[in-house]
């Protein structure tokens, strides 16, 4: 089975604002763009996805990710992150009415193609399944099975939300470049220290990060 991906990302100049400790405020959208670069990059590289659709208004970043294949959908809703992601997955299902769903974060610097794949064939056995971030409070992978709504309940205590909606938690080993979201210095440190994409290794090498 191959997937549809949906990785929502915000305008570049609003993201990662919970890096203000270690990247100053004109790093910071570059290093949203590299993450993001990273994380489509190697999901374009896993043998389970077909596709990526980057929900995003933001210009710099539409350019960057469509050179690496990605779908650009315009973030219409402009509601935020769940309604991008519902408008997404309909856009995508309106091409691909029968193409599994896995929305995704896109600040998965560390991704593994392979662990990716391992997710998502775990993920096949269920009508929606959502994986856990590193804190095991938020969720990094979200997806639905053909002919079933992706539902996403992102935010805060996303875990609970949607493990109460119904969704299968996926409890798996080794698969914790999937799970490494990137919100604050500490997660880029445990991102870094399980090896990041090209991108965010350069954008990275400007910022002096202790434990690094």
């Amino acid at each position: 089975m191959q997937w549809s991906l949906v990785i929502p990302l915000k305008p570049l100049a609003l993201a990662k604002s919970r890096l203000a400790d270690t990247a100053a405020d004109g790093l910071r959208p570059g290093l949203a763009l590299a993450f993001a670069e990273d994380t489509v990059a190697a999901a374009l590289a896993s043998p389970a996805v077909r596709d990526v659709a980057v929900v995003t208004d933001d210009a710099l970043a539409a350019r960057a990710l469509a050179a690496l294949g990605a779908r650009i959908v315009p973030d219409e809703p402009r509601a935020g992150l769940n309604a991008a992601l519902t408008h997404g997955a309909a856009a995508v299902r309106a091409i691909r009415p029968g193409s599994p769903l896995a929305a995704l974060n896109a600040d998965l610097p560390a991704l593994r193609p392979s662990e990716l794949a391992r997710v998502l064939d775990a993920a096949a056995e269920f009508p929606r399944a959502f994986l856990p971030d590193a804190a095991a409070i938020g969720t990094t992978l979200l997806t639905a099975a053909p002919g079933r709504a992706l539902q996403p309940a992102f935010g805060t205590d996303s875990r609970a939300r949607h493990r109460a909606a119904g969704a299968e938690e996926l409890r798996l080993d080794a698969v914790d470049s999937v799970r490494q979201d990137v919100d604050t210095g500490e997660d880029l440190r445990a991102a870094l220290a399980l090896g990041v994409g090209p991108r965010t290794a350069a954008a990275t090498a400007r910022l002096l990060i202790p434990g690094q």
